[in-house]
C-alpha cells in the first residue's frame, strides 16, 4: 500500500505528513504495551474460495454465495472460525458433492464459528457454503494513517444522484477488511486460490484477480464475469471492481498489462501508466525472479481511502493518479506510486509479511523500490533525491524515533503503517545495500522470494536469506536496525595538526543506544579523492589520517547513505570544495543549503546544477534569504528564466521575479502565461496580477475552464481577491471541486474572505457549507491541523457578516 505522503499524496493522506501516532496524544489505555503481537495461530489453512456475488446499489448491499475450501493445518479439528463483518448470515452447510448439508454455528457479527460435520485431519480438505448479505456501510471499522475507513467494500454513487461522480464500486482488503465482503480467515499468513462470479449491470465492466475466463449476458440486462486466479495470495489482497471503465491495453512479454481509467481520461492513461511495462522488466531483471502473475491491471477509483493498494494483478489507485497532457508536461507526479505497488507483486503478494507486525518485508522493500527506479530510469541524482525525501519525511516526527521497525506490540495493527515501515524501512536497505554491496543485495532478494514463494515471510528470513548469500553474520544489522528503534545524532569535527588530520564523530543520541556504523571518509586534495572506509561504532571515535599538503575536503559519509542527523561542522572553504567536487546530490544540497543559511552569493552555484530540482531548490532558498534583493543574484535568476527547460524549475524562476514586482519582467509574464504547464502559467499569472490587475483578472476568468496546480491557486486567489458577487458561481464552484488537500486549508480562509463582499446571504450561506463540507471530509485525527485556519476565515466572515451569519456558522460548527 501507498501512503500519499503530498500529504498523500500517504492520502486520505493529503494530511499524513500531520500523523501523530498513539504516544503523541495522551492514551487512556496503555494496555496493549503488554500485548505481544503474535503470528495469527494456523487451526485451518484457506485451500480455495469461489464467490458469486450480485449487487444491490440501492441498498449498497451485496449479496454473496461462498464455497470455501479449507484443511486443518497440522492438527485434526472440528470447528472452524471465520472472520465476517456486519453480515447477515442466511445458511452455512457442509457440502458434500452437489448435495449441502446444514451446519450449527454462532454469530456475533464479528466472527463465524462453525461447528464441522465431523473432525478433519491434516491434510483433508473441506468445503463450506455460506449464503450471506454484506452491508458495508453499516460496519464500523477503525481505519489508519494510511487508510482513512476500512469497510472493505466502497458503493460510490450507487443511486447517480451526483451528476459529477460516476458510479463505481472497489474493494479495499488491508489490513483485514474484505470479510466485511467475504468470509474468510482474515489474516496475512493465509494464502488461497480463488474464483469469483461477479453480476453487474451490462453497461460496467469489472475487474478482479487473476484472469477473466468468461462473461454471459443475462435476461435482465446485467452480465455475469467470472474470474479466476489459480496461485495462492492472502485474503486482503482479493479485489473487486465495477464501473463504467475505458480500458487501456498495453502487454509485457505476452501478458495483459492494462490500465482502467474514466473514459475522459482514456487520452492520458499512457502517459500516466505507460511506463509500467518497463518497470516490470527493470524490477523482474534486477530480482532476477520473472513477474510471477498471469496478468497486471491498474484501475483508478473515486473517492479511493488510501494512495494506492497492491491487490495482486489489480492494483488500485485514488483518482489522484488522472493528469492531463499538461500536468505530465512537469513530470508524472504519481511515478513512484505506480512503481512502489507494482514491486509489491513481489514484496507483499509474492511473498507476503506473515503478521502485520513485520509489514516492513511488505512496505520498506516497496518504498525502497523507489529510489531503485528512479535511479535506474532517471538517474544517479534522481534515485538520491528520492531516498533523501524518504529520509527526510521520517526524521519530520520525533515520535517515528520510538518504534521499532519489526513491532510486536501496538495499539492496533493499523498503527504500523507509518513512516518508520515506509520510509525508515527504505533508508535501512539503503544502507544494507550500500554495505553488502550490489550483487549481493540483489542476489539475496533474489533468495528470499524463491525460498518463500507464495508463501510468508518475515524479518529474520530476510536475514537469513542475506547471510546466505554474503557468508556473514547480520544479526547485529538486524538487531540494530530492525528490532530497534531511533537513528544516530552526529557532530563531526576537524583537526588538522603536524601533518595529520583528525575527523572525530561523536554520537550524541541521548538514547543510551550507541549505533555501529560502516561508513566511507574522502579526503580531496583537489579533484583528487582518497576513500578510508572506518567503523564508527563508540560515542565518540576519532579517525586520524597523515597527509603531506592539507586536505581541502574530509567528506564523512562519503556515499551518503547514513540514516542519521548531523552537524558537520566543515567550514566554508570545505563546502565550496564539496560543491565543485563531490559528486552526489547530498553533497551539493549540503553545501547550497550551507550558502544559504550564511547567505553566501557561492549559492547561486546551484543556478547552474545539472539536476533540475537542485537549481529549483536554489532558488526557494534564495528567495527565503537575504540574497534576493542582491542584484547580481536577481539577474542570475532572470538569466535562468530566460533558459530553464524544466517546468518547474522554470515556474520558481518566475515566482521570484514576480516577487520584486519590477515592470521590466511583464513581457516575460505575458509571454509565458499561456505555457502548457500550469505551474509556469500559474507564476506568470500571479506576476502578471501585480503589475496588471484587470489584465489578469480577465485571465483568470478566462483560464478557470481549464486550471490544475498552481495555476488553479493563482487564479482561485486572483478571483477572490478581486472577484465581486457576481463571481460567485465561479469561485465557489472552483473551490467547491478543488481536491481534498493541504492546499485547499488555506484556499477556505481565502474563500471565506471573499464571501465578506457578498451581499446574498443565500450564496454566503451556500459558501459556508462547501467550507464545511471540506472541513468534515478531513479525518478526525487531522483536523487539530486544519480547524485553525478554517474556524478562523470562517469566524471573521461572521464578524463582518452580522449576527445572522455568525449564528450561522456557528450551528454549522461541529
Amino acid at each position: 500500500m501507498k501512503k500519499t505522503f503530498f500529504l498523500l499524496a500517504l492520502t486520505a493522506s493529503p494530511f499524513l505528513m500531520m500523523a501523530q501516532d498513539e504516544d503523541a496524544a495522551p492514551v487512556k489505555d496503555t494496555s496493549w504495551k503488554k500485548v505481544y503481537r503474535a503470528t495469527s495461530t494456523k487451526i485451518n489453512d484457506l485451500v480455495h474460495t469461489k464467490l458469486d456475488v450480485k449487487f444491490d446499489y440501492a441498498k449498497a448491499w451485496m449479496y454473496g454465495k461462498e464455497w470455501l475450501t479449507l484443511k486443518p493445518h497440522f492438527y485434526a479439528t472440528d470447528s472452524l472460525t471465520l472472520d465476517a463483518k456486519g453480515m447477515d448470515i442466511k445458511e452455512i452447510a457442509m457440502m458434500k458433492g452437489a448435495a449441502k448439508s446444514p451446519l450449527k454455528y454462532t454469530y456475533d457479527g464479528w466472527q463465524l464459528r462453525i461447528n464441522l460435520d465431523k473432525t478433519y485431519k491434516a491434510g483433508e480438505n473441506y468445503t463450506i457454503y455460506i449464503d450471506y448479505t454484506s452491508k458495508p456501510n453499516e460496519v464500523k471499522v477503525k481505519g489508519s494513517a494510511a487508510i482513512n475507513d476500512a469497510k472493505g467494500l466502497y458503493f460510490i454513487n450507487p443511486t447517480g444522484e451526483d451528476k459529477d461522480k460516476p458510479t463505481q464500486i472497489w474493494t479495499q482488503g488491508e489490513t483485514e477488511a474484505n470479510s466485511v465482503w467475504m468470509p474468510t480467515i482474515d489474516k496475512p499468513n493465509q494464502k488461497t486460490t480463488d474464483e469469483i462470479y461477479m453480476t453487474v449491470p451490462a453497461k460496467y465492466v469489472t475487474l478482479s484477480n487473476g484472469l477473466l475466463i468468461s462473461q454471459k449476458k443475462n435476461a435482465d440486462g446485467t452480465r455475469t464475469d467470472y474470474w479466476k486466479m489459480d496461485l495462492p495470495h492472502s485474503p486482503y489482497l482479493f479485489f473487486m471492481g465495477v464501473g463504467d471503465f475505458a480500458i487501456i491495453k498495453d502487454s509485457y512479454k505476452g501478458k495483459e498489462v492494462s490500465y482502467y481509467v474514466e473514459k475522459e481520461q482514456a487520452p492520458y492513461a499512457r502517459g500516466v501508466f505507460g511506463l509500467t511495462p518497463e518497470m516490470m522488466k527493470f524490477y523482474s531483471d534486477k530480482l532476477g525472479v520473472e513477474y510471477p502473475w498471469q496478468k497486471y491491471n491498474q484501475i483508478v477509483g473515486r473517492d479511493y481511502v488510501s494512495g494506492a493498494m497492491e491487490n495482486t494483478t489489480a492494483t488500485l489507485h485514488q483518482e489522484s493518479a488522472y493528469q492531463n497532457a499538461r500536468q505530465l508536461t512537469e513530470g508524472n507526479s504519481w511515478e513512484t506510486v505506480i512503481c512502489h505497488e507494482l514491486f509489491h507483486q513481489w514484496f507483499g503478494d509474492l511473498v507476503t509479511t506473515e503478521s502485520w507486525s513485520n509489514i516492513t518485508v511488505n512496505e520498506s522493500m516497496a518504498d525502497y523500490s523507489q529510489t531503485l527506479w528512479m535511479e535506474y530510469k532517471h538517474g544517479k541524482d534522481a534515485g538520491d533525491e528520492e531516498n533523501f525525501q524518504g529520509l527526510a519525511q521520517y526524521l519530520s516526527d520525533s515520535n517515528s524515533a520510538k518504534k521499532n521497525l519489526v513491532r510486536f506490540y501496538y495499539s492496533d495493527k493499523e498503527d504500523v503503517f507509518d513512516l518508520v515501515s515506509y520510509q525508515k524501512g527504505g533508508r535501512v536497505l539503503h544502507m544494507l545495500r550500500n554495505y553488502v554491496g550490489d550483487d549481493a543485495f540483489f542476489k539475496s532478494l533474489n533468495n528470499y522470494l524463491n525460498t518463500n514463494k507464495f508463501k510468508n515471510g518475515e524479518s529474520d528470513q530476510m536475514r537469513l536469506a542475506f547471510e546466505e548469500v554474503t557468508g556473514q553474520d547480520l544479526s547485529w544489522y538486524w538487531n540494530q536496525w530492525y528490532f530497534g528503534n531511533g537513528h544516530p545524532k552526529l557532530k563531526i569535527d576537524y583537526v588538522y595538526k603536524d601533518g595529520k588530520a583528525s575527523v572525530i564523530i561523536e554520537q550524541t543520541q541521548n538514547t543510551g543506544k550507541i549505533f555501529k556504523l560502516p561508513i566511507a571518509i574522502d579526503i580531496y586534495t583537489g579533484a583528487q579523492k582518497v576513500r578510508h572506509n572506518v567503523w564508527v561504532e563508540n560515542q565518540i571515535d576519532t579517525f586520524t589520517f597523515s597527509y603531506t599538503q592539507k586536505p581541502d575536503l574530509i567528506n564523512v559519509d562519503g556515499d551518503k547513505i547514513l540514516l542519521c542527523e548531523k552537524k558537520d561542522n566543515k567550514t566554508a572553504e570545505n563546502f565550496i570544495h564539496q560543491m565543485k567536487y563531490a559528486p552526489l546530490f547530498i553533497d551539493r544540497r549540503e553545501a547550497l543549503q550551507y550558502f544559504a543559511k550564511n547567505n553566501m552569493k557561492e549559492l547561486t552555484e546551484g543556478l547552474k546544477d545539472k539536476y533540475a530540482p537542485l537549481r529549483e531548490y536554489t532558488i526557494n532558498k534564495i528567495v527565503a534569504g537575504k540574497l534576493a534583493k542582491d542584484a547580481d543574484v536577481v539577474k542570475a535568476v532572470e538569466a535562468l528564466a530566460a533558459i530553464e527547460k524544466n517546468k518547474k524549475t522554470k515556474a520558481a524562476a518566475l515566482q521570484f521575479l514576480a516577487a520584486t514586482g519590477d515592470s521590466k519582467y511583464l513581457q516575460l509574464f505575458k509571454t509565458n502565461v499561456g505555457d502548457s504547464s500550469y505551474s509556469v502559467a500559474g507564476a506568470a499569472l500571479g506576476g502578471l496580477a501585480a503589475l496588471e490587475p484587470a489584465n489578469a483578472y480577465a485571465l483568470a476568468k478566462k483560464y478557470s475552464t481549464d486550471a490544475k496546480g498552481d495555476l488553479s491557486t493563482a487564479v482561485t486567489d486572483i478571483i477572490m481577491s478581486n472577484g465581486t458577487e457576481a463571481d460567485f458561481d465561479l469561485v465557489a464552484g472552483s473551490y467547491d471541486k478543488s481536491p481534498l488537500s493541504q492546499e485547499k486549508v488555506g484556499a477556505s480562509a481565502t474563500f471565506a474572505a471573499y464571501l465578506e463582499k457578498v451581499q446574498n446571504l443565500t450564496n454566503v450561506k451556500k459558501g459556508i457549507d462547501m467550507i464545511m463540507k471540506f472541513r468534515n471530509l478531513v479525518p478526525e485525527q487531522f483536523r487539530g491541523f486544519v480547524d485553525p485556519t478554517i474556524k478562523g476565515g470562517l469566524d471573521k466572515l461572521g464578524k463582518a457578516k452580522g449576527a445572522e451569519i455568525a449564528d450561522y456558522i456557528k450551528g454549522e460548527w461541529k
